[in-house]
């Protein structure tokens, strides 16, 4: 068993929202690690981050996307900065993964001034500027699929993930 699509790209990329539209359209389910993570802690993301500090949330994503890759066969959102680990990308690379690119202007529209998001909670802007260019090449090694999501809507963008899914 395995993921149907597996979504990574940046904060403010769409990847909770597109791939909810994704699951719907081919009628599976949706999961979104961040949420599993969360529900898995018992406390939100920033609170795992202030509380446990970031390795201890790099290490419960880690495995929550291990085990979810073998074991879910929906479509599947990553959070982030889930590239950042090999291990993970090795993970990946045995999987559909479909790299939802943002321009920075569209993704601080999206995610706002950082709320909830603890690694924007300082200078959001600057930060996920450089966030977005640190983590790029590591979205483009894991993708199969690279989708653009500047002036279109989530309905538009999983019409296109699906297309390429069936292809």
């Amino acid at each position: 068993m395995a993921p149907v699509a597996v979504l990574v790209g940046p904060p403010g990329a769409g990847k909770t929202t597109v791939g909810q539209a994704v699951a719907a359209l081919l009628g599976v389910a949706f999961a979104d690690t961040d949420h599993l993570i969360a529900a898995r802690a018992g406390k939100a993301i920033p609170e795992i981050f202030f509380d446990d500090g970031e390795d201890e949330f790099r290490r419960l994503e880690r495995e929550t996307i291990a085990a979810e890759l073998g074991s879910f066969d929906g479509v599947l959102a990553l959070g982030g900065g889930a590239v950042l680990d090999s291990g993970t990308r090795a993970l990946l690379a045995a999987h559909r993964v479909v790299f939802l690119t943002v321009e920075l202007a569209d993704a601080v529209k999206r995610v706002g001034l950082g709320s909830g998001r603890p690694l924007l909670s300082v200078n959001p802007r600057a930060t996920l500027k450089y966030l977005m260019d640190q983590r790029r090449p590591l979205y483009q090694e894991v993708a199969t699929h690279t989708v653009p999501t500047g002036g279109r809507t989530p309905d538009e963008l999983a019409a296109d993930i699906v297309a390429l899914l069936k292809a």
